[in-house]
């Protein structure tokens, strides 16, 4: 008998039928494929790197940057604006990097006010000749508030303090800038004389601009800090009005020569006058001193005989009597002093005029002396 649970082994696989070309060809396809696939996928990850990495970008020490996605700023706050180093953002159309000056210093000159030049006059140095009178439309100027031309040229250094203000918040915030400094000159020129801006009360005049300026920056919010204002000013170069302004310009020199001069004169003799008034006032205040300490010190004397001038009065009175005498005729040869009489009456005094000298002794003359006899 069989086991039923005894089961045969199963017969071994057909041998493979024997390759035909069409085989063989399949299979080199297949292997190609396969090859050809893995290049691609490298290829692919490759490009995908390469796109990645294309997103990378540098932020200068001058400059910030910001990220836009699909046209909106990524980020909040202060957190919009990226500062300066390495950063990754995708590569556009996804992303778009701004990159904004910041903290640099910019330079905005004046469109008005100066008569017509060329840069490449500017750059030598050199101007146009000066016509018959002024070309409206091409030579530029302002009205002063006697009513004078004049020739005003501004140059403005000026800071970016907020880049997102700067960069989105006007279409040619440069040219707003320009236009708040003519608007400055303008608004300026009209409120000073002629002779004001030239030379009397030119720093008046600039601190005007640069107020203006700053009133205008801060109203239209242009978001930059004015760092420096240079004003040249110039009176009208026409031969007529040219010469006019000469003839005031050296009657105002000599007037301030004059003035000068005065000046000095009043400030030798004030410091001289304040010298004497030193000089008195010191010396004074020596003598107050000196007769300060004369009166102490004779008080303090009257202060110490007075109790002696209590106790005897005529006995006091008589010794100081006596030592002033003496000190008055200290060089007397001869004295004569007269005591009160009797009852406080005065004594008199007979002196005996043109009486005769007292003579010295002679000294008695040696004899001669005796001849010798040869």
């Amino acid at each position: 008998m069989s086991d039923p649970h005894h089961h045969p082994h199963p017969a071994p696989p057909p041998p493979p039928p024997p390759a035909t070309p069409e085989d063989s060809t399949g299979q080199a396809l297949a292997e190609a494929l396969r090859s050809s696939f893995v290049i691609v996928k490298f290829l692919m990850a490759g490009l995908v790197l390469i796109f990645l990495c294309s997103g990378m970008f540098t932020v200068g020490s001058q400059e910030r940057a910001m990220i836009l996605r699909f046209g909106t700023p990524v980020g909040e706050g202060k957190k919009v604006l990226l500062e300066p180093g390495f950063h990754w953002a995708f590569p556009a159309p996804i992303d778009e990097v701004v990159k904004i000056p910041a903290g640099q210093v910019r330079t905005a000159t004046s469109s008005v006010g100066w008569y017509a030049t060329t840069p490449e006059m500017e750059a030598a140095r050199t101007e146009p000749p000066p016509g018959d009178s002024l070309v409206p439309g091409r030579d530029g100027y302002v009205l002063t508030a006697d009513t004078n031309i004049l020739h005003l040229r501004a140059t403005l250094r000026y800071r970016i303090e907020d880049p997102v203000r700067f960069e989105f918040g006007f279409t040619n915030a440069a040219g707003f800038i320009t236009n708040a400094l003519n608007n400055a000159l303008d608004f300026a020129a009209a409120r000073f004389t002629v002779d004001d801006i030239l030379s009397r009360d030119a720093a008046s005049f600039r601190e005007k601009v640069q107020s203006r300026l700053n009133e205008l920056i801060e109203q239209q919010q242009l978001g930059v800090v004015v760092e420096q204002t240079d004003i040249q000013p110039r009176p009208p170069r026409q031969q007529i009005v040219s010469n006019a302004f000469d003839a005031v310009t050296d009657a105002g020199l000599k007037s301030g020569q004059v003035l000068n001069e005065a000046q000095s004169y009043v400030n030798e003799v004030r410091n001289r006058a304040v010298g004497e008034a030193a000089s008195l006032t010191n010396a004074a205040m020596t003598e107050k001193t000196r007769m300060i300490e004369s009166i102490s010190a004779e008080a303090n004397e009257f202060a110490k005989i007075l109790p002696q001038y209590l106790t005897n009065a005529s006995l006091l009175t008589l010794q100081r009597q006596a030592e002033t005498l003496s000190r008055v005729f200290a060089n007397a040869q001869e004295k004569f002093y007269v005591a009160e009489g009797p009852g406080g009456q005065p004594r008199q005094i007979r002196l005996l005029l043109g009486r005769e000298p007292v003579k010295s002794k002679a000294v008695p003359e040696a004899p001669p002396a005796a001849a010798h006899k040869d």
